[in-house]
């Protein structure tokens, strides 16, 4: 499956590259779009569910990166009372 990677810049100004194992986060996300924090959570969870049923539906299993990326996310999200998400941009694995 093609894996890639999202840019993601925090409310508090730091930023970092994000794994999917499927190209649904180009779908999910507008490069450049702020999006409030939870917000940006629930299309994540919405996102990495995709990306691990696509896994499942090829290879028979979920993908536990998927969920990790997950778990990252929320973990990540859970310091910020408001502000904004925004995905600076994709590169493919």
């Amino acid at each position: 499956m093609p894996e890639v990677e999202f840019d993601v810049h925090w409310p508090d100004g730091r930023s970092g590259w994000v794994y999917s194992p499927s190209l649904v986060v180009e779908d999910v996300f507008t490069v450049g779009h702020p999006y409030p924090v939870a917000e940006f959570v629930a299309l994540s969870r919405e996102a990495m569910r995709t990306a691990s049923d696509r896994v499942q539906s090829r290879w028979g299993f979920p993908c536990s990166r998927a969920a990790a990326t997950l778990a990252g996310i929320e973990a990540r999200a859970a310091g910020f009372a408001d502000g904004e998400v925004t995905v600076a941009g994709f590169r493919r694995c």
